[in-house]
């Protein structure tokens, strides 16, 4: 059973193996509350998981070592388990979803695990794993629902306690529950006043949905950027700790995760993950009452592949009003482009693409102008869109 001697025996067994993340003060992120980031992302393997998956293979008997582990995971838990067994002298299997990205699956090669790409999701990936376990002889080292990963995992809650005084509220993502299950035990068993909260991505509601409902469901299909967190079921373990002492759970967009990404990029000089970013995105789009509170936000993991980030970044860009588009019906004829630019320039922007298109226009004379502009902020697109409208151009 898990227990609070056994989360502090994980922070020492773990000594040697994990990388103590301090606090990082974030300014100019969420300026209503006193905002601190846990950068898990900083992590040895670019994330919190490989506590609860090193800590697990460390309880293993001497039989079970010689057998080795099998896993299944989005990415980040490969790792861990890999990078944990390999240390261990222990062979390691992992299976992957096909569509895992190619930067955490040769970084699981990487850590010394041979790897398994299952067709499908996470939970295609845990039922090919349980076949293997099964018929192989593994130790199936689960990514949330195993009380040793648990307590691994909530060895960060005794960093952030030991790190900071007066803290109101610990922010958390949730995918099966790992992470806050460790996180949200440990907290109130030290200090209850403190609130935890928990952060799931809107197109993998599952915790948030058996939570609402008081009892567990399984989504039919999930569906976000947030890879790391795109869990269809939670686990038996995670729901009870996360119904017994996480205060509340809400969800994010990705479009907000994809802005919360941005800001930690641009802010803190710092890479997330979409699955390490929604609880950065939840502070930042006000999902919880933490105005004027001392705040942590766990920013679980940073191993986003080099393509995603591209997309996230034009996705965050357009979320926060950064990048817009404009669509202007003209009477063909010279200057109007000039005059155009001319008007964005003047209200500070910049153009960064044009372009011209003939189409079912009022006049026979009549185009259309695409214009890509770099803004602010939707304020500063409003004042661009209604000086073009003063000066009489039509905007569609």
């Amino acid at each position: 059973m898990l227990s609070l001697d056994k989360v502090f025996n994980a922070q020492t067994v773990l000594k040697n193996i994990v990388r103590e993340t301090k606090l990082v003060s974030a300014y100019g992120i969420a300026p209503e509350c006193e905002l601190y980031l846990k950068p898990e992302n900083l992590q040895i393997t670019g994330s919190f998981k490989v506590r609860g998956s090193a800590y697990k293979i460390a309880m293993l008997t001497d039989e079970e070592k010689k057998k080795g582990v099998i896993a299944c995971s989005a990415g980040n838990h490969a790792q861990g388990v890999a990078l944990a067994a390999t240390k261990n002298g222990i062979k390691s299997l992992i299976c992957l979803p096909d569509s895992a990205p190619i930067s955490k699956v040769e970084a699981t090669k990487g850590y010394g695990a041979e790897v398994c790409l299952v067709e499908g999701c996470y939970d295609d990936a845990y039922a090919k794993a349980l076949e293997l376990r099964d018929s192989e002889g593994y130790t199936f080292v689960h990514p949330f629902d195993d009380e040793n990963v648990i307590a691994g995992q909530g060895t960060i809650a005794l960093e952030i306690l030991n790190d900071l005084d007066n803290i109101d509220a610990i922010v958390v993502p949730i995918g099966g529950g790992g992470l806050i299950s460790g996180i949200a035990y440990t907290v109130k068993q030290i200090r209850p006043s403190v609130k935890v909260y928990g952060v799931q991505a809107a197109g993998a509601p599952s915790m948030y949905n058996s939570v609402k409902d008081g009892e567990i469901e399984c989504l039919s299909s999930v569906s976000t950027i947030a890879d790391g967190i795109a869990v269809k079921k939670p686990g038996e373990n995670t729901f009870h700790y996360v119904s017994e002492y996480v205060d509340e759970v809400a969800l994010v967009t990705d479009d907000e995760v994809s802005s919360a990404i941005l800001a930690l990029i641009e802010k803190q000089k710092m890479i997330a993950e979409g699955a390490g970013a929604t609880a950065v995105a939840a502070v930042m789009f006000d999902k919880f009452h933490l105005k004027g509170k001392r705040v942590v936000a766990v920013v679980s993991g940073g191993n986003i592949d080099v393509t995603s980030l591209s997309r996230v970044i034009d996705r965050g860009l357009l979320k926060s009003g950064r990048s817009s588009s404009l669509l202007i019906e003209l009477i063909d004829k010279p200057g109007q482009l000039k005059e155009i630019s001319r008007i964005i320039a003047d209200c500070g922007g910049n153009v960064t693409g044009v372009h011209y298109e003939k189409g079912n226009t009022e006049s026979v004379n009549g185009c259309f102008l695409r214009i890509e502009m770099e803004t602010r902020d939707f304020d500063h697109v409003d004042l661009i869109t209604q000086t073009l409208r003063r000066e009489g151009f039509k905007l569609i």
